[in-house]
Parts: C-alpha cells; structure tokens; sequence
C-alpha cells in the first residue's frame, strides 16, 4: 500500500493520541519535538482545555515545542522544578527491532535525551514508514558540535567513515541548535553495532550529544493502515 503525506500524517496523529492516552492526572510530562510529537501536544492540551485531565505539567524538550505547549493551554515546567518526569512522549525518526532508534532530524537531539534520561516511562510515536532492520538505513546520525571544534570533528568522523555533512537551512544559512550549535549528519549506514559508534561519538572532545538514542525506550507505539501497535523491549 503506497502512502502519501497526507496518510502518513494521519498515522502519525492516530498514533499520538494513542500514547497520550497514559498520561494520568497530576502527571510530569516530557513533551518531545517535531511533527509527530506536536500532534500529541495538541490532543494534551485539548484535554487539558476539557478538563478531562487535570494538573498535568509539561517539560519541553525544545523551545519550539514550549511554545506550542502554551499555545495549547498546557502548563509549562522546567527540568529545575521537575528533574524527574513521569512519562515522555516524543517521535522518532528511525527504529530497530531492539527499539533502538535514531532522531534529531529536527535538531533538538540533546534536549530530548536529557529530558528522556530524566523520565520514568518513555513513549516514542512513529508511523510505521520508521521501522527498520537496522537504524542508519533510512537516515543519518546527526552530531551535535560546538562551533569551535567543528573542523577537527569533521575530520574525525570523516576517519570513521562516518561520511558528515553540515546541515544547512533550506536557504542556504547554517542550522543552529536551540544552545548555538551546529549539527554533522552521519551517513555512515546501516548500523549492525549501534554501541561501538556510540562509543566513538561520546569520545571525542567537542561532540556535544548524538542522534543515536539506545536502550531509552520503553514504549514505542506505531501507526499502520490496519492500526495502532504497541511495542516494548
């Protein structure tokens, strides 16, 4: 079955609102960032606004996604009121059999794993296109890095085959993250030993965070045309 966009949104809503459905009154919640996440904001704050949940607190993973949560009438918390977040719901952009998964596409990959390392339950929200044998075959790891150290970062990951490109907005100008830093996409493939380039990232003296999020998820719920699955480790 062939899906367009417009399909692929709605699994990615379908998929949002199912997740939603475990966040309980007087909740922490961590609130991912990018499309898909956006539309689990969306279904909180609407039962937030119908009082249908009630002191629920959302931690933003992006100050996108802050905004978005306001907007939505969501109360809005900081890591230094909550440093312990009940139930994180963000997207993913790829996932393996072992629920590993690669994300950053949209370039908030160090907030997201700070929050997601800071929460009990962990829910990822993907359309079923995100699945895969193993991550690095449909997308690239990015690499978050200080300015200052960009050029020596290139030339190390270009020693591990990791083929960087400096991601750049669609008008040419460089994509900066929510603290100033820049991102290297990784194209270094299918990945069979995700923990060894893991490994060799957190090395390296002027990476700040990576793409690569392993062993974090507890729940990953997928949308299909014949509807909603639920996976854990």
């Amino acid at each position: 079955m062939s899906l367009n966009q417009n399909d692929l949104n709605e699994l990615k809503r379908r998929a949002a609102e199912h997740a939603v459905g475990f966040v309980k009154n007087r909740m922490v919640v961590g609130l991912g960032h990018g499309t898909t996440a956006a539309y689990a904001v969306a279904r909180l704050g609407e039962l937030v606004r119908k009082r249908a949940l009630n002191n629920i607190i959302g931690v933003s993973c992006s100050i996108q996604t802050e905004a978005l949560a306001r907007q939505a009438g969501i109360p809005v918390g900081t890591l230094d009121e909550h440093p312990e977040i009940d139930l994180l719901i963000d997207g993913a952009d790829e996932v393996d059999p072992d629920l590993n998964m690669i994300k950053g596409g949209g370039g908030a990959l160090l907030r997201e794993k700070i929050v997601a390392q800071a929460s009990r339950r962990r829910i990822y929200i993907v359309d079923e296109t995100k699945l895969s044998p193993c991550i690095g075959t449909l997308r690239a790891v990015p690499v978050e890095v200080i300015q200052f150290a960009l050029k020596p970062v290139f030339a190390y990951l270009e020693c591990l085959k990791a083929k960087p490109v400096l991601r750049v907005k669609g008008d040419g100008t460089l994509f900066l993250t929510d603290q100033g830093n820049v991102i290297l996409d990784c194209n270094a493939g299918p990945l069979e030993q995700p923990d060894k380039f893991d490994a060799a990232l957190k090395s390296y003296a002027g990476i700040v965070e990576h793409g690569l999020f392993l062993h974090l998820a507890t729940d990953v719920i997928v949308g299909g045309p014949k509807g909603i699955e639920h996976l854990t480790p």
